[in-house]
């Protein structure tokens, strides 16, 4: 945990409360620098990357003897005094060739890191494109192909993914304008050629293909236009080296989410068209041979069964009154009936 600084200026604690923790946190910056060797064509892929990604993003110019893998702390020192959760760190050496390492922080610890590996005979950069350049801070399509990108155990594959997609996703909106929507980044990944894959080694990885196409919309003469895609650049070929898998605890604490005062959802309650509110309950099964109902005369069984034994066709005139007398009961003398004189 960071240790707990009590500003003193109200510049301070402005900067103070911009960097603690929220329930909707801001955009994640991008920092890039790069070692004490790296290749040209490593500086322009990280310059394309750095244009593409211009205002949430710094960039260093000078040398830093830095190893991302063997030592970490140089680059978290960066990333708490600058303020950035993702860093691009530029190399290049005998063993690994125009690398550049993508590194994510939380609570400003390393938390992941990953090495592309840039082919240097495919690079394009975006001036080799004579097409129209997308405005600065566009927020891009993103589209992943490729069975490499499903894994459902978490490999350098869906590391890449999540990584490239942190990278390009700017800041959060819950609207869309269609008239934003300029360019898309599509990043593909070959098919495995043989199922026995060293992997230490780079070279029997799949290829990952990064390219950027700008989305232009022409008449059709119906109601939704043409599309077309025109190649913007950059155009990158990466092969995955190193990864560093998070710390299961750190992971877990990334992906919390605060408890906020919204009401939650209950259960088995709605509201109608209307706004009555309407509740369902979930009761066991029902033995409805015990249930208590009104008990009436005309449903007592002893009249039933007396009806069933008795039938008026078979039976004498002179036998009349005294059944009806046992079914029906002695008739009970009213006070109308008796008369005095």
């Amino acid at each position: 945990m960071l240790r707990q600084v009590k500003p003193r200026t109200a510049r301070s604690k402005r900067a103070l409360e911009k960097r603690a923790p929220k329930v909707n946190e801001n955009p994640k910056t991008a920092l890039f620098l790069r070692g004490t060797t790296c290749s040209q064509v490593t500086q322009d892929a990280m310059q394309d990357l750095y244009s593409l990604r211009q205002t949430h993003a710094k960039r260093f110019h000078k040398k830093n003897p830095v190893h991302p893998f063997e030592d970490a702390s140089s680059l978290t020192f960066f990333s708490e005094k600058n303020d950035t959760s993702l860093i691009l760190f530029g190399s290049s050496s005998k063993k690994r060739p125009h690398t550049i390492t993508f590194c994510r922080t939380f609570d400003y610890k390393m938390l992941d890191m990953l090495e592309f590996y840039l082919d240097p005979e495919t690079f394009r950069s975006i001036a080799q494109f004579k097409t129209k350049k997308v405005p600065v801070g566009t927020k891009p399509l993103m589209v992943f192909a490729g069975t490499a990108f499903e894994s459902p155990v978490p490999n350098a594959f869906t590391t890449a993914k999540s990584m490239l997609i942190d990278f390009f996703r700017g800041e959060p909106s819950d609207k869309i304008d269609v008239e934003g929507l300029q360019y898309c980044v599509v990043v593909s990944a070959d098919e495995p050629t043989s199922s026995s894959t060293d992997p230490s080694d780079p070279s029997t990885k799949p290829t990952l293909h990064l390219r950027a196409y700008l989305i232009r919309t022409k008449r059709s003469g119906q109601k939704l236009p043409r599309v077309e895609v025109e190649e913007h650049g950059p155009r990158m070929d990466f092969r995955l080296g190193r990864l560093q898998q998070p710390d299961a605890d750190m992971l877990k604490e990334a992906m919390r989410k605060p408890k906020t005062n919204e009401e939650r959802t209950k259960k088995n309650i709605s509201m109608d068209s209307i706004g009555d509110k309407i509740g369902r309950i979930h009761m066991g099964k029902l033995d409805l041979s015990e249930l208590q109902t009104r008990k009436m005369k005309g449903l007592k069984r002893s009249r039933d069964v007396v009806d069933e034994d008795f039938d008026d066709a078979d039976m004498p005139m002179e036998g009349v009154k005294e059944v009806s007398d046992r079914i029906v009961g002695p008739r009970k003398k009213k006070a109308r009936d008796v008369v005095e004189f």
